[in-house]
């Protein structure tokens, strides 16, 4: 056991932390390749899915949940020109069309709907039955479409022996032999909106020095997307402005992101561990960001034993009541539906951790 007051304690953590990168690299590396392969030929087979790219450096359409849990954001092709919609109907369907009884309501949070005339250039593959009812992309229907072109394409591309199907639904999932270990990626159809900002995202509050308004706007420009995920609505989704936020964390010297790297260590090592953790590196992300907001001066970036046990007392809180704001849409829980059982158990680990803040380095 060391303190996390004893000088050497954040080398021997950041350490971890490089080996870990080192070990993620490399799935990654394994990982983008079997998915270029799969989605080339899923692309040839159907026009409305693009490839996702080989990147020698950062892949921004792969982000890494958990050491063994990906999400590979898929781009769809051919909607262009968007809108934000402003008539309500009625939008629950059966995959077969038929209306089901359900009141007619807005979508929650981080979901909405999504018609194809809100984009003023659109494939006509994008108004076929198979993915359309009534003038409404459903994203169940894209998965339906989507999950069959996957299947097709392990078969096609020779990968049987190192990809298999999950049978989660409504996602789809697929789990890939490494040489690392097994690790569960979730396939996820993308509609990219670069020429907007969610009217949902009502960011940043008034007042907030962290980022600044020059960055604020640089983030806004990166606009947002609307993944497939669920049987009736889209989810925004906002990759690429949080990834801008982290790439541009320390610009001041601080340890905002050695904190995160460091915070992310012992979660997967002791709080938290385990192939489908309740808590990822993307609710971590977010307590940063929160944190970061509260905090905005250099001063208070400067020791990295304080501005670690900072976020642990945050993340501890948020855990302990089942509470976590997404950042940018503010109205919406990231913890609502995570498991009240695991969230307690985690949440036992932190309070003892900040009762004594000792490390146990495996």
């Amino acid at each position: 056991m060391k303190s996390l007051m004893e000088g050497n304690l954040e080398d021997c953590l950041l350490n971890k932390v490089d080996l870990r990168r080192q070990w993620i690299s490399q799935m990654v590396e394994e990982v983008q390749k079997i998915v270029h392969h799969l989605t080339t030929e899923i692309s040839y087979q159907d026009i409305r899915f693009q490839a996702v790219l080989y990147s020698d450096t950062y892949n921004e359409n792969i982000k890494v949940l958990a050491p063994t849990q990906f999400l590979i954001t898929v781009p769809m092709r051919g909607l262009a020109g968007y809108r934000e919609a402003r008539q309500q109907r009625w939008r629950y369907y059966t995959l077969q069309g038929a209306r089901l009884p359900c009141p007619l309501r807005d979508p929650e949070g981080l979901q909405q709907w999504l018609e194809v005339e809100q984009f003023l250039k659109s494939l006509w593959q994008w108004h076929e039955a198979d993915v359309n009812i009534d003038g409404d992309i459903v994203p169940a229907k894209v998965l339906q479409v989507f999950r069959k072109l996957v299947e097709n394409a392990i078969e096609t591309c020779h990968l049987s022996g190192k990809v298999s199907m999950l049978m989660d639904r409504p996602a789809v999932r697929v789990a890939v032999e490494t040489s690392t270990g097994r690790v569960e990626l979730e396939l996820t159809p993308s509609v990219e909106i670069p020429t907007a900002w969610s009217k949902k995202a009502r960011w940043p509050s008034c007042l907030k020095r962290w980022p600044s308004a020059e960055r604020v706007q640089c983030i806004k420009s990166f606009g947002f997307s609307l993944l497939a995920c669920s049987n009736y609505h889209w989810q925004l989704s906002f990759l690429r402005a949080e990834q801008v936020l982290l790439e541009q964390l320390d610009e001041d010297g601080g340890c905002r992101r050695k904190c995160l790297q460091a915070m992310r260590q012992m979660k997967e090592d002791v709080w938290c561990p385990g192939k489908r953790p309740v808590i990822t590196s993307y609710h971590l992300q977010t307590v940063l960001f929160w944190t970061c907001e509260k905090y905005p001066h250099p001063k208070d970036w400067r020791v990295f034993s304080r501005a670690f046990l900072r976020l642990v007392r945050k993340l501890h809180k948020c855990v302990s009541q089942h509470f976590l704001k997404h950042y940018f849409v503010r109205k919406s829980n990231l913890l609502r539906y995570a498991n009240s059982g695991e969230l307690g158990a985690l949440a036992q680990k932190l309070a003892f951790f900040l009762k004594n803040p000792q490390i146990s380095l495996p």
